[in-house]
């Protein structure tokens, strides 16, 4: 197999969201050569503007990429970027790399590499957190699992993307693992944070000075940090979507089936993200699971500061 150790290789990266957009346009600040590929028209303009080549489909820079990052939204997409009618395999060289960042279930992170290396081709199972704008700054956590071979060919584009990289075994399946524990908590978190403010304003207790007294007590946590905001100011604009909970809790909920793990605090969560999706929510932000008490409590939500308050 070639390797890129010293190099720096051509990268693509399918899926120009919230998070990809950011890790191609940092990496491309870097010096890096990127190609962005995605299905949204203004994604794409948006990637070129930043002055990144771009196609619509996997298959097109397969030929032109060495190291390919893949960041969609599900394991269903990443199927179809890897294995579909215009997907990467068939593509790429042998010897190239896939970087798997997508939230998948540990068993599906192992049957995508084994699929891949059977093609010749390495996979890196590699998680991201952080949020769009750590993306941004190339600041990401990365948690990745892997063959050595497999972290010497990502070294040079992990290193332009992420603040930290956790090396956490030998074996894909193992970084899925890792970002399922982190989803388990990043979701138990803001619907925690969701109900203590819904009870906050309930008991006619002034919102902002709730997330002041409370990022400065015990009961904080960096989502009640980061996700309270938004509520305060009444935006919603999907930064991490209701949707994506509801998926991520999910396959927490099933791999703990699969375990026989009981995971009911997960459960009580999952519950809250899919009543808040019921409800019309499923493409707002996360935060967005408060709006489950608006109906259920008779509360009323701050307004986004353009938002005349009429109903």
């Amino acid at each position: 197999m070639t390797s890129l150790s010293g190099t720096k290789p051509r990268v693509g990266v399918v899926g120009l969201g919230a998070m990809g957009m950011g890790t191609a346009t940092a990496l491309l600040e870097r010096g890096v050569e990127v190609t962005g590929c995605d299905v949204n028209d203004t994604a794409r303009a948006s990637f070129e503007q930043a002055g990144g080549r771009t196609v619509s489909e996997p298959a097109e820079l397969a030929a032109t990429s060495d190291v390919v990052l893949v960041v969609v939204v599900n394991a269903a997409q990443v199927e179809q970027v890897l294995f579909g009618e215009s997907g990467l395999v068939g593509g790429l060289k042998p010897g190239s790399l896939v970087v798997q960042c997508a939230t998948v279930a540990p068993a599906v992170a192992r049957d995508f590499a084994e699929r891949l290396g059977q093609a010749g081709i390495e996979m890196l199972d590699a998680p991201i957190s952080g949020g769009a704008a750590k993306a941004r700054a190339g600041q990401l956590s990365v948690m990745a699992s892997g063959s050595t071979h497999a972290f010497g060919l990502a070294e040079p584009v992990l290193d332009a993307m992420a603040a930290t990289v956790y090396r956490l075994g030998d074996a894909p399946g193992v970084g899925s693992s890792m970002k399922l524990v982190n989803q388990l908590l990043a979701g138990v978190h803001i619907a925690a944070a969701a109900e203590a403010m819904a009870m906050a304003i309930r008991m006619g207790l002034p919102p902002e000075v709730v997330y002041e007294v409370i990022t400065h007590s015990a009961g904080n946590s960096w989502m009640f940090e980061n996700r309270v905001p938004h509520i305060l100011k009444g935006d919603y604009t999907p930064l991490s979507a209701v949707d994506i909970f509801v998926k991520d809790l999910n396959i927490v909920h099933d791999t703990g089936r699969e375990l026989a793990m009981p995971t009911p605090v997960a459960a009580s969560a999952l519950q809250q993200f899919t009543a808040a999706k019921a409800a019309g929510f499923g493409k707002e932000d996360d935060s967005a699971v408060i709006k489950v008490y608006e109906r259920l409590a008779g509360i009323r939500l701050p307004d986004a500061a353009n938002d005349s308050g009429e109903e």
